[in-house]
C-alpha cells in the first residue's frame, strides 16, 4: 500500500516534546546502584531490520542516541512493509536470519512465527534485573498488546510496540446540528445515522469500507461485540457461520446498505477518509491512524471538528476494539540476545513511546504517554483522542484470526461480505465462504 496507511499512525502528529537521554557516564553511575549496566555489551555489534514507516525513521534518526548510551554498534536496515515481511519470513527459514532484531506485524506473521518458534521468549529477560532497566516498567504496556504479543502457548516472543485501534471517528458539528448523542451501540448508531443523513448535502450518516478484504476488519468490528469475539475456535476451528457472525454481517450489511453512499461497495479505507474529511459523512469506524489527516487543515475540511470516542457496544456481553499491530522480536538463532534485548528497550522504553506519540512516528503500545500531560498540551489532537486511545488500549483484541493465510481468509470472508451489500443473503454467504476457507485453514494447521 502506498501513501499514508493505516499503521503509518499519526504522520502528522503534535509537536516533538524532547526526553533528554543521560550521558553514558552518567548511566554508569546510576546503575551502579543496580544490577543493570547500560553499557555491559559495549563493543558488541547487532542488525536490526524494521519497516519503512514513521517508526522506522525514527529510529534511523536517533539510532546515534543508542550507541552512545550503550557502546553497542547497530546496523540498521529499513525496508518497505511488503517486502520486509517476505525477507524476514525467507531468512527464519533459512535457520540462519541476518538479523539480531525484526519488527513482526502481528496480524500477519504471528502464528507462522510462533509455530515455527522463531522467536526467543522475552519473559525471562523481562525477569533477570541484571538484564532489564529498571525503569522499564512493561506493565505500562496495554493489556491488549500484551495479549497479541503472546503465543498460544504462553510465550511472548516479541515485545509490543506500535498499536492500530479501531475507533469511532465522528463530526462534532454534523451531531451538534441534530442534536444528536455520541453512540455508546451499534443500534444507537444505526439510529443516529439515520437522523443525521441529509441528501439534499449529499451528507451520509455513515462511511465504511465495502471492498473486498478491506472490509472484513470492519465485519470483525461488529463480532468484537458478540458473546463470540474470535474467528476460530479453541481447537483451532473456524466460526465464522455462527448466529453472532451472522448478527455482525447483517450489522455490517444495514450500515453499508442503507446507511452509507452509493458505490460504499468500492471503497476502501481512502474513499473513506477523503468522504469522512471533506465532511459527507457524520461517523466512521477505522483505524487510529487516520486522526492525523483528519485533522491537517491544509487537506481537511473537518479540521478541528473531529470527535474520537471507542467503538460502540454490541448485544453480547463482550466489548472489544479490533486491534492491529507490531512487536519486536529476537530471532532464536540469534547469538546476541543481550545487546538485542538492551536494544529493544531502548526503542520500545517509555521515553522513546512518548516520542512516537509527540512525534507523529505512531501510536505506542504502552499506555503512559495518553496521560503525559505535557503531550496533551501541545498536541494538535484533542484531549478524547487520547482518552479513547488509552480506553481502546484496554479493551482491544485481535482484528483478525491467529491464522497462517490469513491474507486468503479476508478474500474468502471478504467476497461474502461483498456479496451481502449486494443483496445476497447473509447466513447463506458465510456459509458457504465457511465451507470454502475451512480446508484452506485445516491444510495450513497441518503444515505449520
Amino acid at each position: 500500500m502506498s501513501g499514508i496507511t493505516r499503521r503509518m499512525a499519526l504522520r502528522a502528529g503534535a509537536a516533538s516534546i524532547l526526553v533528554p537521554l543521560a550521558a553514558p557516564g552518567q548511566v554508569e553511575r546510576a546503575n551502579a546502584q543496580s544490577r543493570f549496566d547500560w553499557r555491559r555489551f559495549r563493543g558488541e555489534r547487532i542488525e536490526v531490520t524494521v519497516q519503512l514507516s514513521p517508526r522506522g525513521q525514527f529510529l534511523q534518526r536517533n539510532n546515534q542516541e543508542f550507541e552512545d548510551l550503550t557502546g553497542i554498534k547497530v546496523g540498521l536496515e529499513v525496508v518497505p512493509e511488503q517486502q520486509h515481511r517476505q525477507k524476514i519470513i525467507v531468512e527464519y527459514a533459512s535457520g540462519r536470519p541476518s538479523f539480531d532484531v525484526t519488527e513482526v506485524s502481528l496480524h500477519v506473521n504471528k502464528r507462522q512465527v510462533g509455530k515455527a518458534k522463531w522467536n526467543t521468549d522475552i519473559r525471562p529477560l523481562i525477569a533477570d534485573a541484571s538484564l532489564t532497566a529498571p525503569d522499564f516498567e512493561f506493565g505500562d504496556y496495554g493489556q491488549g498488546m500484551v495479549q497479541y504479543a503472546t503465543q498460544a502457548d504462553g510465550r511472548l516472543d516479541s515485545c509490543p510496540a506500535g498499536a492500530d485501534y479501531f475507533i469511532l471517528y465522528y463530526n462534532k458539528e454534523l451531531l451538534a446540528a441534530r442534536n444528536v448523542a455520541v453512540p455508546t451501540t451499534w443500534d444507537e448508531m444505526f439510529e443516529a445515522a439515520k437522523r443525521l443523513a441529509d441528501p439534499s448535502k449529499q451528507i451520509h450518516g455513515h462511511i465504511g469500507r465495502g471492498l473486498k478484504n478491506a472490509n472484513v476488519v470492519l465485519w470483525s468490528s461488529y463480532l468484537l461485540g458478540t458473546a463470540q469475539r474470535d474467528m476460530i475456535d479453541a481447537n483451532r476451528q473456524l466460526i465464522t457461520d455462527t448466529p453472532d457472525a451472522v448478527w455482525a454481517g447483517e450489522t455490517y450489511k444495514k450500515f453499508l446498505r442503507d446507511v452509507s453512499p452509493p458505490g460504499s461497495i468500492g471503497f476502501n479505507w481512502n474513499e473513506c477518509q477523503t468522504t469522512f474529511m471533506q465532511g459527507r459523512a457524520a461517523m466512521w469506524v477505522d483505524g487510529i491512524g487516520f486522526a492525523a489527516p483528519l485533522e491537517d487543515k491544509a487537506r481537511s475540511r473537518i479540521a478541528g471538528k473531529v470527535g474520537y470516542a471507542v467503538v460502540p457496544r454490541g448485544p453480547g456481553p463482550n466489548h472489544h476494539c479490533a486491534l492491529f499491530g507490531a512487536g519486536y522480536g529476537i530471532p532464536e538463532a540469534s547469538r546476541k540476545k543481550g545487546p538485542a534485548w538492551f536494544y529493544i528497550q531502548w526503542a520500545l522504553g517509555k521515553s522513546n513511546q512518548l516520542k512516537w506519540l509527540t512525534s507523529g512516528a505512531g501510536v505506542p503500545a504502552r499506555s503512559s504517554p495518553f496521560r503525559n500531560e505535557e503531550a496533551i498540551a501541545q498536541s494538535h489532537f484533542p484531549r478524547d483522542f487520547f482518552q479513547t486511545l488509552e480506553a481502546s488500549a484496554r479493551i482491544a483484541r485481535a482484528g483478525l484470526p491467529e491464522i497462517v493465510p490469513v491474507t486468503q481468509f479476508r478474500d474468502v470472508i471478504g467476497t461474502a461480505l461483498t456479496n451481502s451489500i449486494s443483496g445476497a443473503d447473509v447466513a447463506t454467504e458465510l456459509r458457504r465462504a465457511t465451507a470454502e476457507f475451512r480446508p484452506i485453514l485445516e491444510q495450513s494447521e497441518r503444515e505449520s
